[in-house]
């Protein structure tokens, strides 16, 4: 007697399997997303005891609130002010910038479900199984919503003390705004084949919805330009947490995530898996890449171009907002106090440049590591194994990729201090140097990315917490009364406050051997272990 075995074919429901998804994603970046939400709360939360150290009276916070708004410099960076309460002051100080986060944070999510899932092949063998055409799609748009959810009631747990009603108007606003640039990213990731491109365009798109709001509220102190409504971003300030909230800001939240996500879905029904509607161009028929080194400057080209006109703009901005730091500080000694810590104690205007050098080099450390994990995406997506079959040795493809990112921190830290000499309109010399002695810190961070590449590949995105930490070592710190010991754990805690104070070299030459001795530790793992396949 012959058996025979019926296997169970997949429901016709589009939607099949899409709980399943969820459960996977969530289960899959729960430390990834632990980590988003934690520092982007701690971020929001830790702002009113901070405030509440600098400007400790109704009056000194009437005062500022009052200076801020004819500050046309600070407005495009943070957003106007709406009320002069702590929770009204931690809006505007931290609401925009947690909302961008909120934003790139969802974008990563839904491109790593979605197109990363198409370009590796995954996504093919899942869908051979019960899953409905759109339960991948519609999986990845819910675990950002997830992400954001929680975001959102942290914050407004957190803050409730400074008002209820403010404090959700506030998560809502940041959470909001997540789930806007998730359903931003899944309409992107229909139409390119890569992930990385995805995720470049849709934080491109991010990046423009940030200038807009700079650009409306630089021109207008209360929010009612135009540009301001073309913004994601400044729908967020325009919810006025602690201040009169809108609720009525929020259906524009909800509208465009639905309209968003329902052009994904169209979209993703009508491509295949794997397939796009920008489909990659071929290559010439004759290579014309004479090295390694030159493939790797064909793939990161792009990012330099980007990161060092981002500095240059910013640098500009910086500079700008040093010729008011003075006035908006006043007599206010906790505020001097802070800033003389982070830049050192010279007069409170070098202080304040040197406190954006460093902060620019805090942020060049997101570049290196991002930069340097190239190597890793290059490696785990399969593209460096048949290039190293070739007579290509290890360490010569490895010091491709590694000259951009170490040499491209040099430069874009330079057109920082350009952009800040620009700013400014003097001490080209002296900001050049505050920026560029941040350099061997931000190597050092780049040298630690290599180490966990070549010695634990499987470890090697932990370089990102490292990354995180220091940063918000480095901002939050010195407004925390961080004791000195523990902001000395970064290298950024060792590098001379220029413009203003005195040179050193010596910590300089200690955090060049460091980066020196990592690196080589990291090409030497690379060397002697098993590529990843």
């Amino acid at each position: 007697m012959t058996t025979t075995a019926v296997l169970p074919t997949p429901r016709s429901g589009q939607l099949t399997g899409t709980t399943t998804l969820l459960r996977f994603n969530l289960r899959r970046d729960r430390l990834m997303l632990m980590l988003w939400i934690a520092v982007v709360a701690l971020l929001v939360l830790s702002l009113p005891k901070s405030l509440a150290s600098v400007y400790s009276t109704p009056a000194e916070r009437a005062d500022v609130a009052r200076q801020l708004l004819t500050n046309g410099s600070l407005r495009s960076l943070y957003g106007p002010v709406f009320g002069d309460s702590l929770g009204a002051l931690t809006a505007w100080r931290i609401g925009g910038y947690a909302a961008v986060l909120a934003g790139v944070m969802s974008l990563l999510v839904v491109v790593r479900h979605t197109r990363d899932e198409e370009e590796s092949g995954r996504q093919e063998i899942v869908s051979s199984g019960a899953v409905g055409r759109r339960a991948p799609l519609t999986a990845a748009l819910l675990t950002a919503a997830v992400a954001n959810a929680v975001l959102a009631l942290l914050i407004a747990a957190g803050l409730a003390g400074q008002g209820a009603a403010g404090a959700l108007a506030l998560g809502l606003a940041i959470g909001a705004t997540g789930v806007v640039f998730a359903s931003l990213a899944a309409i992107v990731a229909q139409f390119t084949e890569s992930a990385r491109l995805a995720r470049g365009l849709t934080g491109g798109l991010l990046g423009a919805a940030f200038v807009l709001r700079a650009a409306a509220d630089a021109a207008v102190n209360d929010g009612s330009s135009p540009l301001t409504w073309v913004s994601p971003v400044g729908w967020a300030e325009n919810l006025r947490p602690f201040a009169g909230e809108r609720w009525w800001v929020l259906l524009l939240f909800a509208v465009a995530a639905l309209a968003q996500g329902a052009v994904a879905y169209a979209l993703a029904g009508r491509r295949d898996v794997g397939m796009s509607f920008w489909p990659a161009r071929p290559g010439p028929a004759h290579g014309r890449l004479g090295s390694a080194g030159a493939l790797a400057w064909r793939l990161q080209r792009g990012a330099v171009l980007g990161w060092g006109l981002a500095f240059l703009a910013a640098g500009a901005v910086f500079g700008g907002m040093a010729k008011g730091a003075a006035d908006l500080v006043g007599d206010n000694a906790r505020t001097r106090k802070i800033i003389e810590r982070m830049g050192g104690g010279s007069g409170l205007t070098d202080a304040f440049l040197a406190t954006m050098t460093g902060m620019l080099g805090l942020v060049a450390a997101l570049y290196i590591v991002a930069s340097v994990l190239r190597l890793h995406g290059e490696e785990t997506t399969g593209r460096a194994e048949p290039l190293l079959a070739a007579p290509v040795a290890r360490l010569r493809w490895a010091a491709g990729h590694l000259l951009i990112a170490f040499g491209g921190t040099a430069l874009i830290l330079a057109l920082g201090g350009l952009g800040l000499a620009l700013g400014h309109g003097h001490e080209p010399g002296a900001l050049l140097a505050g920026c560029l002695v941040q350099v061997p810190a931000v190597w050092t961070l780049g040298a630690l990315t290599v180490l966990l590449y070549g010695l634990a590949p499987r470890l090697a995105p932990a370089a990102w917490g490292a990354a995180g930490a220091v940063l918000l070592l480095g901002w939050l710190g010195p407004a925390l009364d961080v004791p000195q010991v523990a902001l000395d754990v970064s290298p950024f805690g060792h590098v001379p406050k220029l413009p203003g104070g005195e040179m050193g070299w010596g910590p300089l030459l200690a955090l060049t051997a460091i980066a020196v001795v990592l690196t080589a530790g990291g090409l030497a793992g690379l060397r002697r272990r098993d590529l990843i396949t």
